[in-house]
């Protein structure tokens, strides 16, 4: 962007490497951030990216290297520590404590005080003052478990704001955020660089790196393999320097057949407040994607599909009218379903990738008791199948990388062999590499014979895969568009109610 970042910087990693155990996860790292520039950090998932920003946090040490801090050679003992000199991390997973309320979150650990007591209302007018400035329209007395998960990403960010930061290191921060919600984000990014705040960014999203960067560093098996300006740089190197090979074949041919029959008839799902009436059929072969705004109902009709949530309606697998009212009716009669939220209601990320994996069909592996050899091979298969990068066998799920923790979750969901498979945001947070590997396994699906739904956010995603398109709009069907119609136009068209026919029925 044309930013003179010659000058001393604000806090740089230098020769910084970083062990696991025996493994090496870093490799004499050096990058440095200026004040008042945006520095994006970029790679694959695994590439080190998180490694990095913990370092420069506070949260992990460096085995090796240094980490200087205004020139001074420096080791944070803890992210409190770090918080204490200007430097302060929005993480990728929440950092907040669910039970307390959006105002308790934001002056955790730094509570003002009218003599003894706590003031209660200076704390709301400021918790309020930083909500205005995020354009958010959260109750500063809501409990954060109660509030949607982009919000909970704008209490993130009104938190670091309110740290008044000389450094802020942004992971992921747009991942779960609306368009509308990533726009004010990158005006309250512009004040802060103006203000001098050094930036380090790290997104999978590359046309937000090319918009926001000053300077561009990006990792590939925890090396720089390239770094410099961000006018340097287009999506198409930066996806080159990233995974090392083309991408030009992004989204994999639409070869296969698309059988006649229909496997799955839904007629007037209606899930009570969120959807209404909504109508598709899915014959095998097909990849069927569901497109609309932020609150369309395109999650609510698949856990309604799914049982997970209490809906009506007529819903019929190859010909015969089936009930499904929970979760694991929706299992035996071949459906499977990934959902959006992998950290949340995927995976527990506490424990390994063994547990994880075989939890959904554990049926298979108790023999009396649980056949741990049987789980073990379950566990070998998938590693392989769905290219599963980790440390070591053990390693807590919460420890792999985003890429990682979804391909674990495609194979526990596949592990039940669904002949319809129901995925949600299937690479959200995710590299473009592994992006790649999950669009050419959602296609396999299609060309082994199951029938798939894909619903995303990534308007490029849904026009990319589907073989044909639903789009919904305030809880009802607004359209439905076949491969040859398919397009980014007709798609918001019908998803901001500007087509004029009715789909309902």
């Amino acid at each position: 962007m044309g930013l003179d970042v010659s000058g001393d910087p604000v806090l740089s990693l230098n020769g910084v490497c970083r062990d696991f155990g025996q493994v090496r996860v870093l490799h004499s790292v050096d990058f440095a951030l200026h004040a008042g520039a945006v520095h994006a950090l970029i790679g694959e998932n695994g590439a080190g990216k998180s490694t990095c920003m913990k370092i420069l946090g506070g949260y992990l040490s460096a085995s090796d290297g240094a980490v200087r801090h205004n020139g001074q050679d420096t080791v944070f003992a803890s992210a409190q520590q770090a918080e204490s000199d200007g430097v302060v991390m929005i993480h990728q997973e929440f950092n907040l404590a669910e039970q307390l309320s959006v105002e308790q979150n934001i002056f955790l650990g730094r509570e003002l005080r009218k003599g003894v007591f706590l003031d209660h209302a200076q704390m709301r007018k400021q918790t309020q003052d930083l909500l205005d400035r995020l354009e958010t329209r959260v109750d500063p007395a809501a409990r954060v478990e109660d509030i949607s998960v982009s919000d909970k990403q704008m209490v993130e960010i009104a938190k670091a704001l309110s740290r008044n930061a000389r450094v802020l290191i942004m992971d992921e921060p747009t991942a779960v955020l609306t368009n509308r919600e990533a726009a004010v984000l990158f005006r309250q990014i512009e004040r802060l660089r103006a203000d001098g705040v050094a930036i380090l960014y790290t997104s999978h999203k590359l046309d937000e790196i090319a918009r926001l960067a000053d300077m561009i560093t990006v990792l590939r098996d925890g090396r720089v393999v390239a770094h410099g300006a961000g006018a340097e740089f287009d999506e198409d190197r930066m996806a080159r320097d990233m995974v090392g090979r083309d991408l030009t074949n992004l989204y994999p041919d639409h070869d296969g057949p698309v059988g006649q029959e229909p496997v799955l008839e839904v007629e007037n799902l209606t899930v009570p407040g969120l959807v209404e009436g909504l109508s598709f059929n899915l014959a095998p072969g097909e990849v069927l994607g569901f497109a609309g705004l932020v609150g369309s109902g395109r999650t609510e009709a698949m856990e309604g599909l799914m049982g997970l949530r209490a809906a009506t309606g007529t819903i019929r697998r190859n010909g015969q009218p089936v009930t499904i009212r929970r979760m694991s009716d929706a299992t035996q009669v071949g459906l499977g379903y990934l959902t959006e939220d992998r950290k949340g209601r995927g995976l527990i990320l506490s424990q390994g990738m063994r547990p994880n994996l075989t939890l959904l069909a554990l049926r298979k592996f108790v023999r009396r008791l649980i056949d741990r050899r049987a789980e073990e091979a379950a566990l070998d298969t998938a590693i392989t199948e769905f290219d599963i990068r980790a440390p070591h066998r053990d390693v807590a799920v919460g420890n792999l990388s985003g890429g990682n923790q979804q391909k674990l979750l495609l194979a526990k969901t596949m592990l039940n062999a669904p002949e319809i498979v129901i995925i949600d945001e299937p690479t959200r947070g995710i590299d473009i590499g592994t992006k790649q590997q999950i669009y050419a396994f959602i296609r396999t699906l299609a060309e082994q014979g199951r029938a798939v739904i894909v619903i995303s956010s990534e308007m490029a995603e849904v026009i990319g895969l589907a073989d044909r398109v639903v789009v919904m709009r305030q809880g009802r069907k607004a359209g439905e568009l076949t491969r040859a119609e398919i397009s980014e136009d007709s798609i918001v068209r019908l998803a901001m109610g500007l087509d004029g026919k009715d789909y309902a029925a």
